[in-house]
């Protein structure tokens, strides 16, 4: 059995946690933050959003059922590093097609095991997440915190611009879970069974897009069109959709002024339907502002209220920034829902406009289906749209 190599994660603060490496033989700097999901760990990995960043798991035991080919949420992980107490030494599931270690190494992406991962995320939520440096590589101590203090802090910065699609395509309906190949020529059309027969047209921004939120799209009886984030408002009018979506995404809403004003140029016309970052679209093209909460949300397990029903919904969440309430008042929008461990705005809904969003994950199916009439309430919204009743 070969020696287990030395891995270290150093943060800005000069905090040191030592560890074995696994995957890549890399150094990388990233914002460190926490997921508290149980399981999920290839869908997390593999989440835009993600960018950026090295992701510290509190599952005490990750890669026990390995990576598959269908639970990918891009084409390849999209998280900076990753972060666990144990690496399982055991891969067992029928789907399982390679080890959490190779499919990192394959990736690129360094990973370091045997971190005490509570005190970690103790100490990122008493001071918040930090910069940090995650190295398989031999690297003095000293080096690890300088290269952390020197990384970009999220707050200004636009990744947008590296996880979007370079071009206008079409989601294939045919097979959602071709990760590999989502492409439909133009003209083409599936029936998918289960999906509403009148299906309408839904120009979806891609931010950083999961996948599962375009199966959801169509299996809730829509045809995906997905857009570039650079794609103008004009440029999606000569499309002539039915709806827009806007997709979650990475990086800080308020570093994505061109997004803000093709939004805002859209407000009048679609229904539209935004999730995570494309919720903080909306409020920005709203005229309202976000800001960086301490440690943000990150996980399978967030409360979130509904204020115009009273139901509570235990909600799949990643996202560290949150929109300003008091920066909605007079803007035509109103809050929805909330979430019960900190108050912070979950959702919000236009009082004149067919436009809602959510700042949760309704696609990342927690319950599994708990959110699934968010999907359907935009089906309704279109149709009564295309009836003139709004």
């Amino acid at each position: 059995m070969s020696t287990p190599k030395p891995a270290v994660l150093a943060l800005e603060d000069g905090s040191i946690f030592r560890g074995r490496a696994f995957g890549a033989d890399a150094t990388i700097a990233g914002e460190c933050v926490f997921n508290t999901s149980m399981t999920g760990y290839q869908e997390i990995l593999t989440d835009p959003s993600y960018f950026g960043q090295i992701v510290t798991m509190t599952a005490v035991q990750i890669g026990n059922y390995g990576v598959n080919d269908e639970d990918t949420e891009a084409a390849a992980p999209k998280c900076s590093g990753f972060v666990v107490r144990e690496l399982s030494p055991v891969v067992s599931n029928w789907r399982s097609r390679q080890s959490l270690g190779d499919y990192l190494r394959a990736a690129g992406i360094p990973g370091i095991s045997e971190v005490d991962t509570r005190a970690l995320t103790k100490k990122l939520r008493v001071d918040g997440a930090m910069k940090c440096c995650l190295s398989t590589l031999p690297l003095g101590d000293d080096e690890a915190v300088k290269l952390a203090r020197a990384w970009r802090d999220m707050a200004g910065a636009d990744y947008v611009r590296d996880v979007t699609c370079p071009a206008p395509y079409f989601w294939r309906a045919d097979d959602p879970a071709n990760h590999n190949t989502p492409y439909l020529p133009v003209g083409t059309t599936m029936n998918v069974p289960g999906v509403p027969v009148k299906k309408f047209r839904v120009a979806a921004f891609d931010y950083g897009a999961k996948h599962s939120i375009f199966r959801k799209l169509v299996n809730h009886g829509f045809d995906v069109q997905v857009f570039p984030a650079t794609t103008t408002h004009e440029q999606v009018r000569e499309h002539r959709p039915d709806a827009v979506f806007l997709s979650n995404g990475p990086g800080d809403p308020a570093a994505l002024p061109y997004i803000h004003q093709t939004v805002t140029g859209l407000l009048p016309d679609f229904p539209i339907f935004g999730i995570c970052l494309g919720h903080q679209m909306i409020t920005h093209a709203l005229g309202g502002t976000t800001f960086k909460l301490k440690f943000g949300h990150r996980g399978g397990n967030q409360p979130v209220k509904n204020l115009e029903t009273g139901k509570v919904s235990i909600t799949a969440q990643n996202h560290g920034f949150a929109t300003d309430p008091k920066s909605l008042e007079r803007r035509g929008a109103r809050v929805t829902e909330i979430n019960l461990n900190d108050q912070t705005v979950e959702g919000l809904r236009h009082d004149r406009l067919p436009v809602f969003s959510v700042q949760y994950h309704p696609e990342a199916a927690p319950g599994p289906n708990d959110a699934d009439p968010l999907f359907v309430d935009f089906y309704r919204m279109v149709e009564q749209r295309q009836a003139g009743k709004i």
